[in-house]
């Protein structure tokens, strides 16, 4: 049974998993470079680790939660690295978006230790996260999922398992390049609508009455309504995530036009200075 938790990157949506693990009362001990995000968790119960070594060190489960490769090789890498905290038989966690190759190199590095490998990225915001009700794609071991299910049932409404390690980071690809999509057809929706004398409310009140209304519809369709945009999910990792289903896509030579076309939009959003602002903020860069 898993009782002792390391975790690593408490980032918008990190943060709050970590801090819904401590209110179902798991050991947990934290690792971050912004050392405010780690003072928070600490005040809600969490020990702090000096590095990734330090917070792998005899624990149950080390849960890594970095959006960039770099961030991961980072933590990884020498002998204050995780992998060389973690003991024989322990599991660890990957929940970020990655290259597929650093996924099967983290998986290859994994069984060289004895270390139990579950590739588990997830899908959500942060509101999703305080509410406990992200989307965890898993690629790996059947039995191993089941050891982790109970964990992460504690932030996760949920829990798919897609095959082989790989898998999930596969799935996860389509999962970016659909949700980046819909985001700017809603948002040139809008726009269309307003040049049409129709205000946002009542183009949301179509939308969703009919076959395209969607939860993200809802969501943030909703939000750019107020005017409000309040960071769930930075534009830059939308953006790179859409750029990682395009590298996907093209190493398969598979044309993807609306893609090449919805990229050309965040990119312009980010080169605008968007990066950090919520990934609605793309129909900022519209009209």
């Amino acid at each position: 049974m898993v009782k002792d938790i390391g975790f690593i990157g408490l980032g918008t949506v990190g943060r709050h998993i970590a801090a819904n693990l401590l209110k179902a009362h798991y050991k947990l001990t934290v690792y971050d470079t912004k050392s405010d995000a780690v003072s928070d968790l600490v005040k809600q119960g969490a020990k702090s680790a000096a590095s990734p070594f330090e917070v792998a060190q005899n624990k149950d489960m080390l849960i890594v939660v970095l959006p960039e490769k770099e961030e991961v090789s980072a933590a990884l890498n020498g002998k204050e690295g995780f992998m060389e905290g973690l003991k024989p038989g322990a599991i660890l966690v990957d929940m970020g978006t990655h290259s597929l190759e650093a996924t099967l190199d983290l998986a290859a590095r994994s069984s060289a230790k004895g270390v139990q490998f579950l590739e588990a990225p997830i899908w959500g915001t942060k509101e999703h996260a305080i509410s406990g009700l992200l989307t965890v794609l898993t690629g790996g071991d059947h039995t191993l999922l089941s050891r982790c299910r109970e964990v992460f049932s504690h932030f996760a409404l949920n829990i798919i398992h897609v095959g082989e390690v790989g898998a999930a980071t596969r799935m996860k690809f389509v999962v970016n390049l659909v949700q980046s999509e819909l985001m700017v057809a809603l948002a040139e929706g809008l726009v269309l609508g307003e040049k049409l004398g129709f205000n946002a409310e009542k183009i949301l009140e179509v939308l969703e009455s009919g076959g395209v209304a969607s939860p993200l519809f809802n969501a943030k369709g909703r939000s750019i309504a107020r005017g409000d945009f309040s960071r769930n999910l930075a534009l830059k990792y939308v953006y790179e995530g859409l750029m990682q289903a395009k590298e996907v896509a093209d190493k398969s030579s598979l044309e993807l036009p609306a893609a090449n076309a919805v990229a050309k939009v965040y990119e312009k959003a980010v080169k605008a200075g968007r990066g950090e602002e919520d990934f609605s903020a793309v129909i900022k860069e519209l009209g």
